[in-house]
């Protein structure tokens, strides 16, 4: 348990909640092993099956603390909504600023700084630690441009500007991703994006990544009140989730394509995890996926401190508090959305 910009993060699988007075009351197997002063929290976020009492919800409803479930993986379950419930007024904002074009670029070139500097702090990394594996000054001339946008993108205020330079950026990043790779090169290499299907296994193990990012940032978001379908940078369309889109640009270097590059350089998948279909379609095999899905589960129980709070948490915690941190700025509680920014 871990209490974090005034919000509780119950992690522990087997703890049930529950009401004393006013303070909530964290129980494992009918023991207590802490208590929190309601008054002192705006959220509580549990990732256990056991669940909450009745008078606790309706006490979080009652006060306007936001009481939402989550499976131990990070799927959103359900959130506790009381009789007026103020998320309302926090999506309402949401709503006008994503029909407000200089708003929504506001919001959106914080994430894209993110991403650009993520990206860049990945190739910094692989040079660091890889210096006679790989091809320094290549890396380092795309350095030099992902740094040079930098500027660029904090001082954009269009959208479609906006998303050029994210674009050149991203093209420029992924031109050199082939040279991060340090695992086996006659199965994992790396030419260009492909989805819909991933044409190759560094691709499959993208797309992968991406997928399960994307979850747990829908769920960070709709935890926080946030609709996950109405983006900044990413327009709406049906069925998608656009902020959740938004929200995970800035932690894809640093979340999803690193941990891809983590596992192939561990040679932790093989040709074998890998099946080719008709139509150059690649797939990872059932029993790949759930290796995947565990070495996932793992590094989400990594810890780090984060970059604006200062503070430690595990990995899988990061989406649940750029989520906080967004419905923060909304609400006029920050001057601006502070990106993940990677160190």
């Amino acid at each position: 348990m871990r209490q974090l910009l005034n919000t509780l993060f119950v992690t522990s699988e087997d703890v049930y909640l529950s009401l004393d007075g006013e303070n909530v009351v964290a129980s494992r197997d009918k023991a207590v092993v802490a208590r929190y002063p309601l008054h002192t929290l705006s959220g509580i976020l549990s990732f256990g099956y056991p669940g909450a009492s009745p008078a606790l919800m309706g006490a979080c409803a009652r006060r306007g603390i936001a009481l939402a479930f989550c499976t131990p993986q990070g799927k959103f379950l359900a959130r506790v909504c009381g009789e007026a419930n103020g998320n309302v007024l926090l999506r309402r904002t949401q709503y006008r600023m994503a029909d407000d074009p200089a708003q929504s670029c506001r919001i959106a070139r914080s994430m894209v700084f993110g991403k650009i500097y993520n990206a860049r702090r990945s190739i910094e990394r692989t040079r660091r630690d890889h210096a006679l594996r790989v091809d320094g000054q290549r890396l380092a001339v795309v350095s030099d441009q992902l740094k040079a946008l930098l500027p660029q993108i904090a001082s954009e205020t269009a959208l479609d500007s906006l998303r050029g330079k994210e674009g050149a950026g991203a093209a420029a990043y992924f031109g050199v991703l082939d040279q991060l790779i340090l695992g086996d090169r006659s199965v994992f290499s790396f030419q260009t994006r492909s989805r819909r299907p991933p044409l190759d296994p560094v691709n499959a193990l993208l797309s992968f990544a991406y997928s399960l990012l994307s979850h747990d940032c829908a769920a960070a978001l709709e935890s926080v009140g946030l609709d996950s379908y109405v983006g900044f940078l990413h327009r709406d369309r049906p069925g998608r989730s656009s902020l959740a889109l938004d929200l995970m640009e800035e932690l894809r270097p640093c979340i999803a394509e690193r941990f891809v590059l983590t596992t192939i350089n561990n040679r932790i998948f093989k040709e074998k995890d890998f099946t080719y279909r008709e139509g150059g379609g690649v797939w990872l095999t059932g029993d790949a996926r759930r290796t995947f899905l565990q070495r996932w589960q793992e590094r989400k129980r990594e810890t780090l401190t984060h970059p604006f709070v200062g503070e430690k948490l595990p990995w899988g915690l990061v989406p649940y508090l750029q989520a906080l941190l967004l419905a923060r700025c909304l609400r006029g509680d920050l001057d601006e959305y502070p990106p993940f920014l990677w160190k």
